[in-house]
């Protein structure tokens, strides 16, 4: 089993990777290989609503990680989304890849699981952390529980070890990440995946 960690911090070493260290050294010792992908350093502009991806299959901006990071999503068996908070919100750069990456993408996403953590020196946190998670129910995806929200604190990314519950926190939402994944794959293949009834569009606007 595979989990995609999208990392949403400009600072490729700060608490995020640190976060998200944790959570991979723990999923490798339960036998699940992950892999990080920096993006809050890169520049990446937002959706223009222009429907092309519905005719291309991919985003029509093809110069920056969002169409390279795809098919990646469609291999994943789960995903993590991670951001520190700015102003009590998620960086806008990460905001801005995951709406063309979720929008454009044409990967069946239905239950794969999806996680959020964030990171912030003080408050903001549950915020943010709402924000990233809104992008998994829409798309069909159980979203992963821990022992409490999946935030650390911190300025920099050593900081975060001290951080001892936030680190138990990452500890223990990689576990429940495991055992969803391999709960579904088993539910998947007894029983398959539920139908989706999606034949309707209301639009208030007459």
């Amino acid at each position: 089993m595979k989990v995609l960690m999208i990392n949403g911090s400009p600072v490729a070493n700060g608490c995020i990777h640190t976060a998200m260290s944790i959570i991979a050294k723990e999923l490798d010792a339960l036998g699940v290989e992950s892999e990080e992908i920096v993006v809050g350093n890169k520049d990446i502009r937002g959706c223009i609503a222009c429907t092309r991806c519905r005719e291309l299959g991919r985003c029509v901006f093809d110069n920056d990680l969002v169409n390279e990071c795809a098919p990646k999503l469609a291999e994943a068996d789960g995903i993590i989304i991670g951001s520190p908070v700015y102003y009590g919100n998620p960086n806008g750069t990460v905001l801005s890849f995951m709406q063309r990456l979720f929008y454009s993408t044409t990967a069946d996403l239905r239950m794969k699981v999806g996680a959020s953590i964030v990171s912030c020196r003080r408050g903001g946190n549950s915020a943010t952390f709402e924000a990233l998670n809104q992008f998994f129910g829409i798309s069909g995806m159980p979203t992963v529980p821990s022992t409490y929200w999946n935030d650390v604190h911190g300025y920099t990314g050593e900081d975060v070890y001290a951080d001892e519950e936030g680190v138990q926190t990452m500890r223990n939402l990689a576990r429940n990440m495991a055992f969803m994944m391999r709960s579904i794959a088993d539910g998947r293949e007894a029983y398959g995946v539920p139908d989706r009834n999606k034949v309707t569009f209301t639009n208030f606007i007459r």
